[in-house]
């Protein structure tokens, strides 16, 4: 590939939909410009981006922030996650002088973050151009804890740096980058099955003659103390999973069925098809799995999942474009999804539908970064 095409992406090991969106982007750029070249810096596990770009992204494994430390999907650790956060802010100089080095002698032509403060100062150091993608920014969700106002201001200054910023639906932040903000229809993972083509692979039968179909979605850190017992005993429903429901467990219960992620991609199958084929989603509230339930057109059953102000955000916007239903932790941790299911299943179409073709719009302006 001409080096003179490279596109450097940084994106956030945090959470599934930095990732999966990020994803998306990178094949609408290579849709619209197969001779880039494309490199991926990012802490998150790198079989996400092997499994469908096939070779067509370098990936290098970098921490570009901090995140949140997670106890499991349902948990924060609040103090911990504003202590790595500071740790991580007094080494981005050091960080930034690094990176723009790299960016220089691999002849980087733009910049793209998902959405770590550091792709932006990097970016400046070396005179290149940048894109911020997300639907919040780090300051924001920082900023809504005790004592973290100077890490956020530290934070959004970095931001300051981006040239062009695609804010997405259900977002939160922003607030120091207005002049260069523009809003972009949701990136999502959209699949071209038909839902019981799907279901046939995986053994389950159509949607006319089987059980409605309850996916489990907690993404790879788990629910601990899930009953998975209770869940199988949901006899009016097929609950499958591809997730671990808690570090203790390899595999849910007898009566769960489980899918192999590994044998769904080496079938020619994609995880946004198990979330088109299912009737319901279980899951915490993220950007990631509502955008793609959105998609699909697949309802969410969700959960709180502690203190995160990206939470309210979510809870508040989502029902304008997905069926939803909350569920206390209590119960669904026990088992007892029955009548939750049941009220989320009865209920009417979204009012609105919303372009899913964001990662289309982002690849544009990419493009016209690198060109200009």
């Amino acid at each position: 590939m001409n080096p003179s095409y490279r596109i450097v992406f940084y994106v956030s090991g945090h959470g599934f939909g930095h990732t999966s969106r990020a994803i998306e982007v990178m094949h609408a750029l290579l849709g619209a410009c197969p001779e880039a070249a494309i490199t991926v810096k990012t802490s998150a596990p790198r079989r996400f981006f092997e499994r469908t770009l096939a070779g067509r992204a370098e990936v290098i494994d970098l921490q570009c922030d901090s995140g949140m430390v997670q106890i499991d999907s349902l948990k924060v650790d609040t103090g911990e996650s504003i202590r790595q956060a500071r740790a991580f802010q007094a080494r981005l100089p050091q960080l930034v002088a690094a990176e723009a080095s790299n960016l220089a002698t691999h002849r980087a032509s733009v910049v793209v973050g998902d959405i770590p403060p550091l792709a932006f100062a990097a970016a400046a150091a070396a005179g290149l151009p940048s894109v911020a993608i997300g639907n919040f920014t780090w300051d924001w969700i920082y900023e809504g804890y005790a004592g973290a106002v100077d890490l956020a201001r530290a934070i959004r200054s970095a931001y300051r740096n981006a040239t062009s910023v695609l804010r997405l639906p259900m977002a939160g932040g922003f607030e120091g980058l207005a002049s260069t903000t523009r809003d972009i229809p949701f990136i999502a993972r959209q699949s071209r099955r038909d839902p019981d083509e799907v279901r046939q692979a995986l053994g389950i039968p159509p949607r006319t003659r089987g059980k409605p179909l309850v996916l489990m979605s907690f993404g790879g850190y788990g629910v601990a103390g899930l009953d998975t017992a209770a869940v199988a005993g949901l006899a009016d429903y097929t609950i499958a999973t591809t997730d671990t429901p808690g570090r203790e467990q390899i595999k849910p219960a007898p009566g769960v069925l489980y899918i192999s992620e590994h044998e769904l991609y080496a079938g020619g199958l994609r995880y946004e098809d198990l979330v088109r084929a299912a009737d319901v989603v279980v899951t915490k509230p993220g950007y990631g799995i509502i955008s793609e339930a959105i998609a699909n057109d697949t309802a969410l059953l969700y959960t709180s999942r502690g203190h995160f102000v990206e939470y309210d955000v979510l809870v508040r916007e989502m029902p304008r474009y997905v069926r939803a239903q909350f569920i206390d932790q209590e119960d669904l941790l026990k088992g007892r999804w029955g009548a939750a299911l049941e009220r989320l299943l009865n209920q009417p179409p979204p009012p609105e539908r919303p372009p899913v073709n964001g990662a289309q719009i982002a690849a544009e302006e990419i493009l016209r970064q690198w060109q200009g």
